[in-house]
C-alpha cells in the first residue's frame, strides 16, 4: 500500500511542476509585454520613431539644421588653434617654401594654384579638380582627400571636424602674410 501512495505523490509533484513552470512561464511574459509594449491597442497613439525620405513627396520631411556653412566657421577661425592641427602634416609636409617632403610644401598654399609646385610630382585628378587652393577648396580636400581628388596617393584619412579645418586653413593662410 505504501508503494501506491508513493506513487501517487510522484505524480502529483510532477503535475504540480509542469503547472508551476507554466505559471513562471505566463508571469514573465505577462511582465515582459507590461515594461516592453510600445503602444498600438484600441485608442492608444502611436507616432513613427524617424520617418524614412524615399523622394516621393508624400511623407513629410522635416528640415535638418545642418550646421554653420564653412564660410561662417572660416571667418571665425583661430590660426593659433590651426598651428596645434598641422600635428597630423607635419610628418609629410614642409611649411619653409620650397622645402619638399613625400608632400609638397604647404608656404602660400591658399591662393596657389593647384599642382604648382615645382620639383613635386603631383598624382591622381587633382590638377583637374580645382584650379586654385581656395579656402573651400582645402576645407573640401582636407575632409576627405581621396573623394576631393580620385587616385591621390596621399594617405591621409581626412580632417572630420569643420573647425578644426577653418582653423589649420586660417593658420595656412596666416604664413605667407
Amino acid at each position: 500500500m505504501e508503494r501506491d501512495m508513493f506513487d501517487t505523490m510522484t505524480l502529483t509533484k510532477i503535475v504540480g511542476g509542469l503547472c508551476g513552470t507554466l505559471l513562471v512561464f505566463l508571469l514573465g511574459g505577462w511582465a515582459a509585454e507590461s515594461i516592453y509594449h510600445s503602444g498600438g491597442g484600441h485608442g492608444d497613439e502611436v507616432h513613427q520613431a524617424y520617418v524614412i525620405d524615399t523622394g516621393d513627396g508624400s511623407g513629410e520631411a522635416e528640415a535638418v539644421d545642418e550646421g554653420p556653412t564653412f564660410e561662417e566657421v572660416f571667418a571665425a577661425a583661430d590660426p593659433a588653434a590651426g598651428e596645434g592641427q598641422w600635428r597630423n602634416c607635419v610628418s609629410c609636409h614642409a611649411v619653409a617654401d620650397g622645402e619638399n617632403k613625400t608632400g609638397p610644401h604647404l608656404y602660400g598654399i591658399v591662393g596657389r594654384a593647384v599642382g604648382s609646385v615645382d620639383g613635386f610630382g603631383y598624382s591622381g585628378s587633382l590638377v583637374a579638380v580645382a584650379d586654385v587652393w581656395t579656402p573651400d577648396n582645402l576645407n573640401a580636400f582636407l575632409e576627405n582627400p581621396r573623394g576631393f581628388a580620385p587616385g591621390t596617393t596621399m594617405g591621409y584619412n581626412g580632417m572630420r571636424s569643420l573647425e578644426d579645418r577653418a582653423d589649420l586653413i586660417a593658420w595656412l593662410d596666416s604664413l605667407d602674410d
